[in-house]
């Protein structure tokens, strides 16, 4: 069984970010932006790939998430102020930006707003704005991911109940005996996340406790974001999984040829990046001399 790490708080205004530290003292310093619904705890093989990376990640929860406040009517944008104030309590002056699923508008907004201290930002996954031109926003091989966006768009009383609903199911399969994650195909399924406190503190904070912040996040990302991509001027990577079935590779289309200088990555796996996919993200913000 693994161990939930300490959490830490940060004030902004008259709300309050909880936030976890991962990776050694001395590492290259790291701002998360976690997937949508996510949680500041990282599972045992994150926290493993920051720690070979070398990198030291401040991992939040976005506001309405467990531990944070929450700013209802909150825009992707807005979440620069909680960026700032979370790198000037670790007293870093400049640091990387790494976002992945949910979380790459939010890591984009910092880059765009915070450019003259950020280093470099690694994305993978990642959805392009709902104006975006030649992108079906709501078109997914997953169909559930597409009707929880237009649900986004009538507001929270529709969509609350249709996460809650989703939740549950998965929360009734960990009950079950399932894993924390489903694994890719072919993969073996992992421990019952039933027998590990951890693990399922992990899980009720995701799909039961953060209904709030889920519900903030999908309602952001389907209306205008408060900033343009094309204001981004740090390095940028951008990965690609060829068998995501949540994000239609469109997307990355249009996010790499709108970021300027990005780089893309493509891989075969699906959504859920492996540890490979975090090793080359984690390797990206640390090597100045990749592309």
């Amino acid at each position: 069984m693994d161990h939930l790490p300490p959490t830490h708080t940060v004030p902004v205004d008259d709300r309050t970010i909880s936030y976890c530290l991962y990776g050694p003292e001395d590492g290259v310093p790291v701002i998360a932006h976690g997937g949508s619904p996510g949680t500041r705890w990282r599972r045992p093989d994150g926290i493993a790939a920051m720690e070979r990376a070398g990198i030291r990640v401040v991992v939040f929860d976005r506001p309405g998430y467990p531990g944070s406040t929450r700013r209802p009517g909150r825009r992707i944008a807005d979440c620069v102020a909680d960026v700032r104030a979370l790198a000037d309590a670790q007293g870093w002056e400049r640091f990387a930006l790494h976002g992945y699923s949910g979380g790459v508008p939010y890591a984009l907004a910092s880059a765009a707003a915070l450019g003259d201290r950020v280093t470099r930002c690694a994305i993978g996954a990642g959805v392009a704005p709902p104006d975006a031109d030649g992108v079906d926003f709501f078109g997914r091989r997953d169909p559930t991911v597409g009707r929880s966006f237009r649900m986004a768009l009538a507001g929270e009383d529709e969509l609350r109940p249709h996460l809650a609903a989703f939740g549950a199911q998965v929360m009734a399969a960990v009950d079950a005996g399932g894993p924390e994650m489903i694994p890719s195909p072919g993969t073996p399924l992992g421990p019952p996340a039933r027998d590990d406190p951890a693990a399922m503190a992990r899980l009720r904070a995701t799909f039961v406790d953060g209904l709030d912040g889920w519900i903030d996040d999908q309602i952001a990302v389907v209306h205008p974001w408060g900033f343009d991509v094309r204001d981004v001027r740090v390095p940028v990577g951008i990965w690609h999984g060829r068998q995501d079935t949540a994000i239609p590779a469109a997307h990355t289309d249009w996010l790499a040829a709108h970021v300027s200088g990005a780089v893309r990555h493509e891989h075969d796996g699906g959504h859920i990046p492996d540890a490979a996919v975090l090793d080359a993200m984690h390797a990206f913000l640390t090597d100045t001399d990749q592309p």
